[in-house]
């Protein structure tokens, strides 16, 4: 699907979430519920502050939505998020009924919105997902890139840690 003309203004949202997630140390990804123009829910990773493999930007982002709309059904929504949603968070895309996503770096590795796998767009489900890819890839690229060079800096750093603590804090 092609790009809007809000669809930048809302991905520069969700790359300022993302960054409140580099804040606290997560991975700096960040999302946000648009519904007619109007943010709705935000998100931003907390795995590692809130101890929960579960706590990905989209899924609170979403859950959020649903809380102050008072309804499960986001079909009527938009959802932005600064990386292709895996497999868990495209799964609560398609179970909340929301019919657009637009993302902006794609995951080579985890995407499952059209690299590693395409489930917003798999005939056997009952929902289907337009989605708007490569919004602000670049910038949004550029700060997990810097985000990930850090963490292998600081890595690199405990090298000599005989207790092996510096693999604590792998992704």
């Amino acid at each position: 699907m092609v790009a809007r003309a809000d669809d930048q203004a809302h991905m520069r949202q969700a790359i300022d979430l993302a960054r409140e997630a580099q804040a606290h140390d997560d991975v700096p990804i960040g999302a946000l519920v648009v519904v007619d123009g109007e943010v709705v829910a935000t998100g931003h990773n907390r795995r590692e502050v809130d101890h929960d493999p579960t706590a990905h930007a989209e899924l609170l982002a979403i859950r959020a939505a649903a809380t102050a709309r008072g309804s499960w059904r986001l079909d009527d929504a938009t959802l932005y998020v600064t990386l292709e949603p895996c497999h868990m968070c495209a799964g609560a895309i398609v179970l909340a009924r929301i019919p657009r996503v637009v993302f902006g770096a794609t995951d080579p590795k985890a995407g499952a919105a059209g690299s590693l796998d395409d489930l917003l767009d798999d005939p056997r489900l009952n929902h289907r997902v337009d989605v708007t890819s490569g919004v602000l890839a670049d910038e949004c690229g550029d700060l997990l890139r810097a985000f990930f060079r850090a963490r292998r800096g600081r890595r690199a750093g405990r090298s000599s840690d005989p207790a092996g603590a510096g693999d604590a804090d792998r992704a």
